[in-house]
């Protein structure tokens, strides 16, 4: 096969709708753009939100409160049920220890650690947070928890 025998499957290839070319083709005179006015004009592009220079709504009402996006912290989170998918000469889990096995990205130092799956073996892992569920697994695995 070469590059001059590939051809698109049925169906892949649309006509070009020719609007304003005449009545009788459905999209002539105002070529789908309604009637006049700024929308009708070409490369008219108005914001969402636009009421046409009056005082818009978003400006009308009062803006009060707190959000916490800007100081919001980003945590990776992990299940316990991964902990125990580690190699098996790992004793101490660290951010640094995830990232190297590929369970959080590289960059990611707060860690939270959710009480989901289950813990055969001793580990000591140091995360930002732990769960309650996630704390006892781990503790009666024999392993520690240390918020750090």
């Amino acid at each position: 096969m070469k590059l001059h025998d590939l051809k698109n499957v049925t169906g892949a290839v649309h006509r070009k709708k020719r609007v304003g070319c005449g009545e009788g083709g459905g999209h002539g005179k105002t070529s789908g753009r309604g009637g006049k006015g700024q929308t009708a004009r070409s490369g008219s592009s108005i914001r969402p939100g636009f009421e046409g220079g009056q005082m818009p709504l978003y400006r009308k009402l009062p803006h009060r409160g707190f959000n916490n996006y800007n100081f919001r912290t980003e945590m990776a989170v992990i299940n316990v049920g991964d902990l125990a998918g580690l190699e098996a000469g790992v004793t101490e889990v660290t951010a640094e220890a995830l990232a190297k096995a590929g369970l959080i990205r590289g960059g990611e130092s707060a860690v939270k650690v959710l009480g989901d799956g289950e813990l055969t073996r001793a580990l000591k892992v140091t995360a930002a947070k732990f769960s309650v569920s996630a704390k006892i697994k781990i503790e009666q695995a024999g392993g520690q928890a240390i918020v750090g």
